[in-house]
């Protein structure tokens, strides 16, 4: 049988996942910003300049020099924010989503689909099940 206490510290301990899920997200959130935020900078620059890969070997060394501790700013991952950026851009259903799954979900769903159908339905499934690689019960 339940006592009060235990059933105050469920709710306290049950508040403190909430909280903690919450900030989780927020910050998944701002990261998916920043990453799409990135890719379309690139794709953009590239797109008016025609630049290249010296352009955004440029780039990355220049992050690195002036910002050491910002990590997963390389030249492969400045290319997978503009690869995310262009796959889903123009895309009206996904645009939306985009920041309500984890940017690991995001690589696996790039790395692993080849059409808009295919993409939307791992996003869906990973919304609708809740797929994460941060969100874990204490």
């Amino acid at each position: 049988m339940r006592n009060a206490k235990y059933d105050r510290t469920h709710r306290e301990i049950k508040l403190i996942q909430e909280a903690r899920d919450n900030a989780i997200r927020k910050v998944n959130e701002e990261l998916i910003l920043l990453y799409w935020n990135v890719g379309k900078y690139i794709s953009k620059q590239l797109e008016n300049q025609k630049w290249g890969n010296s352009y955004v070997n440029e780039m990355a060394a220049f992050i690195s020099e002036n910002c050491p501790e910002v990590k997963g700013f390389n030249r492969r991952e400045l290319y997978r924010r503009k690869q995310f950026y262009e796959t889903y851009k123009d895309n009206k259903f996904v645009s939306p989503l985009v920041t309500q799954i984890s940017w690991t979900n995001h690589l696996l769903i790039l790395s692993s689909t080849k059409t808009d159908e295919e993409r939307e339905f791992y996003i869906k499934l990973c919304l609708k099940e809740k797929y994460s690689n941060t969100l874990n019960p204490c």
